[in-house]
């Protein structure tokens, strides 16, 4: 016996007695590993159990309900005017996807805590087994899809910038996807290095796999052995580099993604343009490719 479908059930509310309908959101944050106060690795899992498709340096956008949405009744009865039938009203931002495409039952992200902002602060009180929504597309263009296989890849990033860096190394590692894979990390001291022992073990395994960490607040009576000062050190100094690096930084032979602060970004371009390199634009290549993080 056929079967006909009746009316279109209704979306469910977002509220439930005056509180959130926390049955809205579709993902789960399935774990947790705090880098530093103010630093943290968190991985999430949508409900069904999928992960977007995503070429890795893409982003993916999360997000958490606002704490101030007006519930019904009362003065704030009106529906947010941000929000969809049956959907809570969200802040959301977007981060950078570090795990590879080829894990398929969560997606991995390298997240900062911004006192004043809305959303960190939020996930800064998470835990594993919370709630919150994930889109269920990943963007940009802040790929190595048209990079020629043969170039070396200077990847420069400050922070959390790192991320998108990350899942290109555990998705082409071993793959002849590049000539030398350069890892260049600034922070403010040591221990804000994320992803610090994988990047080490990583790069005493594969030789073309060379981790330049690189820090600017470090006490001077530290342990800390490595290159002090910006990121921009590290790239100013044609000598400095080879030292560092093994090889030169030749414009013909190589590409460099910038990732993180806008004012590192903006510096690293100006320093690298009058040496022959050109940032790719619409319609134009080049071989200096960004991301701002703000």
């Amino acid at each position: 016996m056929g079967v006909t479908a009746g009316p279109p059930a209704p979306r469910p509310s977002p509220w439930v007695n005056g509180t959130m309908n926390i049955d809205t959101l579709n993902a789960t944050l399935i774990y947790r590993d705090d880098v530093t106060d103010g630093s943290s690795v968190i991985r999430v899992s949508r409900d069904d159990g999928s992960v977007p498709d995503f070429e890795p340096g893409q982003f993916i956008t999360i997000g958490v309900p606002r704490l101030d949405a007006p519930a019904p009744g009362g003065g704030g009865s009106q529906a947010p005017p941000d929000a969809a039938p049956g959907r809570p009203r969200l802040i959301r931002r977007a981060y950078s996807i570090a795990s590879s495409p080829t894990v398929r039952d969560y997606l991995e992200l390298y997240v900062v805590l911004v006192k004043e902002g809305r959303l960190t602060p939020r996930v800064w009180d998470m835990h594993p087994g919370d709630r919150l929504w994930m889109d269920d597309r990943a963007k940009g263009g802040f790929t190595l899809t048209e990079i020629p296989p043969d170039r070396d890849l200077i990847m420069v990033s400050t922070g959390t910038g790192l991320a998108p860096y990350m899942s290109m190394l555990r998705t082409y590692r071993g793959r002849s996807r590049w000539n030398r894979f350069v890892v260049i990390h600034g922070v403010r001291v040591a221990e804000d290095l994320g992803y610090r022992r994988e990047l080490e073990r990583i790069s005493a395994e594969d030789l073309s796999v060379v981790y330049i960490p690189a820090v600017t607040r470090e006490p001077q009576a530290s342990a800390w052995r490595g290159v002090r000062g910006r990121v921009q050190g590290v790239l100013g100094d044609p000598a400095v580099y080879r030292r560092q690096v093994g090889g030169p930084l030749d414009p013909g032979r190589c590409h460099v993604f910038l990732c993180g602060n806008p004012e590192m970004i903006k510096t690293v371009t100006a320093m690298l343009g009058p040496r022959g390199f050109v940032t790719q634009a619409r319609g134009r290549p080049g071989n200096i490719h960004f991301e701002r993080y703000w």
